[in-house]
């Protein structure tokens, strides 16, 4: 493995193992640069640029193994990705306690794109490992490797950015360049998967199922939900005890409060940290191996 922590599978580096935040090697950004608003998320109302007043002289959170009992459960589903630590990298390039009320300045209008990018970098990572099983069955697959390749590079090129160049970032054009890849990489994952037998018969899928559904609180316990398309689906409260979720696309899935005891969400797409972290588990929930369990799903009764 390589020294930054990433992976390499078929001669393509998996860099997610790598895009983690590290809170050691920030400066508490997120505790400071974002608004909180009082809410199910937030326990109180604080402006943007105002430290939490959990936030202690380290710049570490004080309730950190207590986070959702006191009312902070929106802090606690926060993934920067890593964007943290880079932007202080970039700003700092020092100690972290000696910086100036501009370089500060420079870090909070640089976090929430720098943010975008790393989770942008992470998709691009997974498509590419996903697809590096599949290289060489088709000119359609390895061209598709291809622009993902060069999608990645032209994101890797963004890391090179300062401070005001991070801050000036085009969040909606770099999206916009990466989305239709996914989505193309989604597709040709999930029809192999079916060709493989991922899905042969078995229980019929629900009906309204599909990208950007409202299944908010829907009755999905045990469903074969297996290559389903779920970008962008709305399934806050949703039932999902038992469901078989391998191969399926859950890319901007809003998971909040969703009942995943049991699930088989082992092989799903574009899965995130954020998003198990907003949900319930157990023990017997299966997750990506790279995403791990999320420390307050509680055991398998």
């Amino acid at each position: 493995m390589p020294a930054d922590g990433s992976a390499v599978a078929g001669g393509v580096r998996d860099d997610r193992p790598a895009l983690r935040a590290d809170c050691s090697r920030c400066v508490g950004l997120c505790c400071v640069a974002p608004a909180f608003t009082a809410s199910a998320d937030f326990a109180l109302d604080k402006p943007a640029g105002v430290p939490c007043p959990n936030l202690r002289r380290d710049a570490l959170c004080g309730i950190h193994d207590r986070l959702r009992p006191a009312g902070f459960p929106g802090c606690a589903v926060f993934d920067c990705f890593g964007a943290g630590q880079h932007v202080v990298a970039v700003v700092l390039g020092g100690p972290r306690d000696e910086r100036s009320p501009s370089q500060t300045g420079a870090m909070h209008a640089a976090l929430d794109p720098a943010r975008s990018l790393f989770e942008v970098l992470h998709h691009l990572a997974e498509a590419l490992s996903l697809l590096d099983a599949h290289r060489g069955e088709g000119a359609d697959v390895d061209a598709l490797h291809a622009e993902l390749r060069g999608a990645r590079a032209r994101a890797r090129a963004a890391l090179e950015l300062d401070a005001p160049g991070l801050a000036a970032l085009d969040v909606g054009g770099l999206r916009a360049d990466v989305g239709p890849l996914l989505l193309r990489t989604s597709a040709a994952v999930r029809a192999r998967a079916v060709q493989a037998g991922a899905r042969p018969g078995g229980p019929r899928r629900p009906p309204r199922v599909g990208p950007h559904a409202d299944l908010a609180g829907a009755r999905l316990r045990g469903a074969d939900l297996r290559a389903a398309d779920l970008r962008g689906a709305l399934l806050i409260g949703a039932d999902l005890r038992g469901a078989d979720l391998s191969a399926a696309d859950l890319l901007g899935a809003d998971l909040r409060a969703a009942d995943l005891r049991g699930a088989h969400l082992a092989g799903a797409l574009f899965l995130t940290r954020p998003q198990l972290g907003a949900a319930r588990g157990d023990a017997a929930t299966t997750v990506p191996d790279v995403l791990g369990r999320p420390s307050h799903w509680h055991p398998a009764r």
